[in-house]
């Protein structure tokens, strides 16, 4: 048996079914609605949830835990290995290094560009709500769109730096601020039919109430600063780091230090900061049912209605 129908089979025996992958949405989205934690607790948890072993291997003891950070909350089915969240740090810590890098030529521009946004695009829309409907031409090409501009977007300062020169020190941290658009850019794009469709909504019984673009439209804006704030930090630290790095001594013996420096300071960065990143809003969004659209207020006496903002 392989690893992955085994954890489908040992999810579906957690929830009490005979199916290997579970049709309804209620056991995690349960959790996050009932278990209000604060920053710190989410915080915890996702430390635990994050461990790059989850992305190939569940070494996490409770069941639930195991649950949380392999299945997607909307649709039951395992997320796939290399876009879980456990895989996310593996993956973009030396990605993010590569695309910070000065240029050399437009291969080194282009190509660490094309990974990073090819897997954030992916990661992104793989993560988010599934909650609406959505043809595969139409995900597909809205997460074309989204690769594009990104993309374009994230080459476009190293090619001002090859122009004008690495002299100017403004000019050496374009690329963290285009870093920082680009990414709340794919956001907004990969998941841009949150808004437009609408996610379900549900009470705290985990009863789905309807569909609301609002509260599609405040998930992807939520992600979306979570995602600038995590790359902006893991972009900005080790740039500052290293230009401070290259005006001591031991720099003027052992340049060669220089890469493996922001290299450790980048995947530092980004460990400390994606579980951070993660935690900042919960996964289970509240919404005053008063602030929801006409149709779906009727739906329920409830003060407050929830909504799965995704990853």
């Amino acid at each position: 048996m392989s690893l992955e129908h085994e954890e489908e089979t040992q999810h579906g025996l957690l929830l009490g079914s005979s199916d290997a992958v579970p049709a309804f949405i209620e056991p995690n989205v349960r959790f996050w609605i009932t278990v209000r934690q604060s920053f710190i607790q989410r915080l915890l948890q996702w430390t635990e949830l994050l461990d790059p072993t989850n992305a190939f291997i569940s070494v996490i003891q409770e069941a639930w835990k195991r649950s949380l950070a392999t299945v997607h909350p909307d649709s039951s089915n395992l997320i796939p290995n290399f876009f879980r969240p456990a895989a996310f740090l593996p993956f973009m810590a030396p990605t993010v290094f590569l695309s910070m890098m000065p240029p050399k030529g437009i291969k080194s521009v282009i190509l660490p560009q094309v990974f990073l946004y090819t897997y954030m695009t992916a990661f992104n829309s793989i993560n988010g709500n599934r909650s609406y409907t959505c043809k595969p031409v139409e995900r597909s090409l809205l997460m074309a769109g989204a690769f594009a501009a990104s993309t374009f977007l994230g080459v476009v300062p190293h090619f001002i730096q090859m122009k004008y020169g690495l002299t100017n020190p403004w000019i050496r941290l374009l690329p963290v601020v285009f870093l920082v658009q680009a990414n709340g850019m794919n956001v907004y794009m990969s998941r841009n039919i949150e808004s437009i469709k609408g996610i379900a909504v549900m009470d705290k019984e985990g009863n789905v109430l309807g569909h609301s673009p609002i509260a599609g439209t405040k998930a992807v804006r939520e992600t979306a600063a979570s995602r600038t704030v995590l790359f902006g930090t893991s972009a900005l630290i080790p740039e500052v780091f290293t230009y401070f790095f290259k005006r001591t001594q031991f720099f003027l013996k052992n340049p060669g230090s220089l890469w493996i420096l922001k290299l450790s300071c980048t995947v530092l960065t980004m460990g400390l900061m994606v579980p951070v990143s993660f935690s900042i809003f919960p996964q289970m969004g509240r919404i005053q049912s008063c602030s929801h659209e006409e149709k779906i207020q009727p739906s329920t006496e409830e003060t407050e209605i929830f909504y799965h903002r995704g990853v």
